[in-house]
């Protein structure tokens, strides 16, 4: 017991003896210290269920997970478009895991639909306990995306999430670091109960981050235990073999979930699947494509020099022929947009790409930033927020950036961005090196 309690006392103490307070630049802002980790209690009976969260599945599916401390809970869920009025019935699956001396409860996947397009569902998990609801995405555009990265729990976590759900929005994506349990199981189980009210309302598409890691030596190797079992993404549905990446649509829009802390060369299947699913896009039908991973390609942050640069080498050439629209990452704990880049340079072609690490996590901001800053970084700022992507068209989206300001959330960074599939240069530029490649290739037949 005392091995055990260790690591949480210095957890502690770590957090309340950091009670610096930096000055921003360019504003009168008061940069504020970490808060404390929040612990979030189990209130309800062991059927009831508890950390709920919800995940699209296909274009009309979703898929409803939730835990429960016995384990005669059933995998069931009863939902209509009434409050208390269930129509329809599904059945699912469950698992559980074990992680050193820990035992988790009873987790539950159900998929339901076919479901009709921004409508709102009400519904019960296991037969028992409270009535969710959720709202699904609209058909078609306009869409708006909240994102959030490294999010974990803490009063920081709080007031993020507070600021995400005072504002409507059509689905919440998150570049890694969820709970950030690091291997104290108990964390998962809290940070579940901290974001229900808000992931059991809206959809969470999420991908791992290092803090999802929790390997050890010969016992877990590979590593993602809980968060595979937890956090179940559709990664089947799109072809991939592996819940670290995966892909979905919704409402004009590609989004790719991709795995840093899997295999990403040449030779891996992550790469291959990247592959394959890109070449499947039609722009004409999802005009916008948007691209998630952890450890970030670009960052003048002094935080995480250079551990998104291997995978950067390996698939940024992908993405660029792709003509992705955005890339966001988190990892590095504060925001920071940059122009449109490909291969370290400015190109009109290129993603715009986006640090989001700023959810709240407890090991505080990154706060340094190289300088002079560089002419591709168009705005850094190391404070916890969010940001919301708000896709109006099929050519035009609008971008912001929420600092949090304690009880408010304040935007500081915003721009209009516009899709590459209505740029007639950049398509055309695709359109001449595919001609090249294949007149290449008839050559040497």
């Amino acid at each position: 017991m005392k091995k055990l309690c260790l690591p949480v006392l210095s957890l502690f103490l770590i957090i309340c003896l950091s009670p610096q307070l930096l000055q921003a630049q360019n504003d009168d802002f008061i940069r504020q210290p970490p808060r404390r980790v929040i612990l979030t209690k189990h209130t309800r009976s062991d059927l009831d269920p508890q950390q709920v969260h919800i995940s699209l599945v296909g274009k009309d599916h979703m898929r409803v997970s939730w835990v429960t401390d016995s384990k005669h809970g059933k995998s069931v869920v009863e939902y209509g478009k009434a409050p208390g009025k269930y129509n329809s019935k599904a059945t699912g699956e469950d698992t559980s895991y074990k992680y050193f001396f820990y035992s988790s409860g009873k987790i539950h996947h159900v998929t339901i639909g076919p479901l009709e397009p921004a409508t709102i569902y009400y519904y019960r998990c296991g037969g028992s306990g409270q009535e969710f609801s959720f709202k699904t995405p609209p058909q078609k555009l306009p869409l708006e995306f909240a994102v959030a990265g490294d999010l974990g729990q803490t009063e920081w976590t709080n007031s993020t999430l507070e600021h995400i759900g005072s504002i409507d929005y059509d689905v919440l994506l998150l570049p890694g670091d969820l709970s950030y349990a690091d291997t104290h199981q108990p964390l998962w189980d809290s940070f579940g109960r901290i974001v229900e009210p808000y992931a059991s309302k809206r959809p969470w598409m999420v991908t791992e981050g290092n803090h999802e890691i929790e390997s050890f030596p010969i016992i877990y190797p590979t590593g993602f235990k809980a968060y595979n079992a937890r956090w179940r993404m559709p990664h089947q549905e799109s072809g991939s073999t592996s819940n670290l990446y995966y892909s979905f649509e919704v409402a004009g829009t590609h989004v790719i979930m991709l795995g840093s802390y899997v295999e990403f060369d040449a030779e891996s299947d992550q790469y291959r699947w990247l592959q394959a699913d890109l070449a499947k896009i039609d722009r004409k039908k999802t005009p916008w494509l948007v691209v998630l991973l952890h450890a970030p390609w670009y960052n003048t942050n002094t935080a995480h020099q250079g551990e998104g640069e291997s995978m950067r080498q390996a698939m940024e050439e992908l993405l660029y022929n792709a003509r992705v629209d955005v890339v966001f990452a988190g990892h590095v704990h504060a925001y920071e947009r940059f122009t449109r880049i490909y291969n370290n340079e400015a190109d009109p072609c290129g993603p715009v790409y986006m640090t989001i690490g700023d959810g709240g996590n407890r090991e505080g901001l990154a706060l340094t930033f190289e300088e002079p800053a560089s002419p591709l970084s168009l705005y850094r700022e190391p404070s916890f927020g969010h940001g919301r992507l708000r896709i109006l068209n099929e050519t035009h989206a609008f971008w912001g950036w929420h600092r949090n300001n304690d009880s408010n959330s304040v935007v500081k960074d915003q721009f209009w961005l516009e899709s590459l599939s209505s740029s007639k240069t950049c398509l055309k530029s695709v359109d001449q090196k595919e001609k090249t490649a294949s007149s290449s290739v008839n050559d040497e037949l």
